[in-house]
């Protein structure tokens, strides 16, 4: 059985990263856990009720700025950061210009996240333990009280732009975060990363739903990836106009972002699109039905989010789109037929888009 006390943790780290290399992800780094100021700024956040309908966000107190409260005894968190942007879709830019079409954020194009990069780390943490002996160890990828994008800062992975996104300047954003809690005292990778936002407004200029309320700080109550995956109810009708045809998600910020012209694309393939549902027609996804779309996003991230709100999200698509007799009858036809929970609330979105 190994012994951690008989371990040079400057040569584990370098291990640790070559087997992160290997697993697929870009970058790992290590920091400590004292999150003060971003404490202090989420629970600014919280006050004013920029967390909208995500009670979760505030559900467990100061757990998520507090990492040992969170593990018991973590005293490093490892954070790696793994490219997402596929290279066989469509132009982003073009699909938001076709307005007949959908715009899917271009992370959920491929399979969920979630599993794929929850697999890896616990590959690595598993790795890691085997090197060192028993350890206390939890990993996260999005699914618990974490400030990831915080952790990932102070790792030395990137800043925190203003779009609220992390930023890496030689990666761009368009990546995934993923977090390995441990009680392994390894030496943090932290540096000291200068914020290179300067006063580029850029993302904040362009987001239609000016979401983005003052640098570092979203109202997600505006943000159209809130209002099409987070929001269980209906979209305020004031802020449906603006959503163009964002179906799932926004990456308009990104797409502004002059740092993302050094993103490269994903060579995971898990992450290539699927299906395809990188410009789809609007009609021809509205005319799934509840089956067709268990079935079409099947282990992708999009499914979380459950038939209704997706005819939501795409009655309102319809609705900005040219007023054809096609678009009338898919949503005349699709309402006379709906067979489904939160009926009322799709027929409100199909009626307003129909007055379009």
């Amino acid at each position: 059985m190994p012994d951690r006390n008989n371990i040079d943790n400057e040569t584990l780290l370098k291990q640790i990263k070559q087997w992160a290399a290997l697993a697929g992800f870009q970058q790992l780094g290590v920091s400590d856990i004292h999150l003060r100021e971003h404490e202090a700024h989420l629970n600014n956040w919280l006050a004013a009720g920029f967390h909208g309908d995500m009670a979760y966000m505030q559900k467990h107190g100061t757990k998520r700025s507090r990492p040992e409260q969170l593990i018991a005894h973590t005293c490093r968190v490892i954070s790696v950061r793994m490219d997402y942007m596929p290279p066989d879709c469509e132009r982003a830019d073009k699909v938001l210009a076709s307005a007949e079409k959908g715009y899917i954020s271009r992370y959920a194009l491929g399979r969920d996240y979630h599993k794929v990069m929850r697999k890896r780390l616990q590959k690595l943490a598993e790795k890691i333990q085997a090197r060192v002996g028993k350890m206390g160890y939890r990993v996260f990828v999005d699914s618990a009280p974490v400030l990831e994008k915080a952790l990932a800062e102070k790792a030395g992975l990137g800043w925190i732009g203003k779009h609220s996104n992390l930023i890496n300047h030689k990666a761009g954003s368009w990546f995934f975060l993923g977090e390995i809690f441990t009680d392994l005292p390894l030496p943090v990778t932290t540096t000291s990363i200068d914020n290179h936002c300067g006063h580029c407004t850029a993302c904040m200029d362009c987001c239609p739903t000016q979401a983005i309320v003052a640098p570092y700080t979203v109202d997600a109550r505006r943000c159209i990836s809130y209002l099409t995956i987070e929001l269980h109810g209906s979209i305020p009708p004031a802020l449906r106009a603006a959503m163009g045809n964002r179906i799932y998600g926004c990456d308009d910020c990104q797409l502004a972002c002059p740092w993302n012209r050094f993103a490269q694309p994903t060579g995971e393939t898990d992450f290539f699109t699927r299906h395809p549902l990188d410009a789809a027609d609007l009609i021809d996804l509205f005319n799934w039905d509840e089956t067709q779309f268990l079935r079409r996003t099947e282990g992708s991230p999009i499914r979380r989010i459950g038939y209704a709100r997706w005819l939501r999200n795409i009655a309102v698509a319809l609705g900005n789109a040219p007023q054809t007799e096609a678009v009338k009858q898919a949503l005349l036809n699709k309402k006379a037929g709906l067979n489904i929970d939160n009926k009322a609330m799709v027929t409100e979105h199909i009626d307003w888009a129909l007055k379009k």
